[in-house]
């Protein structure tokens, strides 16, 4: 049993299609054992509760100190046995210490095919919008590991999204989520139930 342990900031559509993939049986052998978001009102919340999964928000601002925060994360995760971290929306940076314990076993999804429209700043509507704003053809997804810094982790999957002419970022927010996102997170969870991923340095491999 993989048990994985979800990151969430806001609606969390995200967490519910790999919700959806476990009830589905796509992702036999997988549970979600804890989810955590960063804030109290997050929708993602009730999404959880919806289907008895345990769920808590622990907020950056209640900590006087980042290494505050990073610890009880960390003392979290370590309690609920979490095996695979998944990032599905979520807005914070995580601490060295949290990333360097849970190094290769922490994914993220962005909404973009990184290196485009990533790093710093780049969440929800605004890579989309950088995105019509550049003009670009094609836009994505990325699924990749978390390292130390916003968006720089190895790459595991991408799916290429068309732009259409008559787009507005909030058109095409949806679009990249349901032809890519959606899709996307749920699988990099399955290889990774699976042992098919394996990682040599920057260069990740599918078996």
């Amino acid at each position: 049993m993989l048990r994985l342990g979800v990151m969430v900031s806001g609606g969390g559509t995200n967490l519910q299609a790999i919700i959806d993939k476990i009830e589905s049986g796509y992702l036999e052998g997988c549970k979600i054992v804890t989810v955590v978001a960063s804030r109290p009102g997050a929708y993602a919340l009730e999404r959880a509760a919806r289907y008895d999964i345990p769920a808590v928000c622990i907020s950056k601002k209640s900590f006087a100190s980042a290494d505050g925060y990073d610890q009880a994360l960390l003392e979290h995760f370590n309690s609920c046995n979490v095996d695979l971290v998944v990032l599905a929306g979520f807005l914070s940076m995580l601490g060295e210490n949290f990333v360097k314990v849970y190094q290769n076993r922490i994914i993220n999804i962005h909404p973009s095919l990184i290196p485009s429209f990533c790093g710093k700043g780049f969440y929800g509507i605004i890579p989309h919008q950088k995105a019509l704003e550049h003009g670009v053809k094609v836009t994505g997804a990325t699924v990749h590991f978390v390292d130390f810094e916003y968006d720089t982790g190895p790459i595991i999957l991408q799916k290429a999204v068309q732009v259409l002419d008559d787009d507005t970022p909030e058109s095409l927010q949806r679009r990249v989520m349901e032809q890519a996102e959606w899709e996307l997170l749920p699988k990099a969870i399955k290889l990774y139930s699976e042992g098919r991923i394996s990682i040599d340095g920057r260069k990740v491999t599918i078996k």
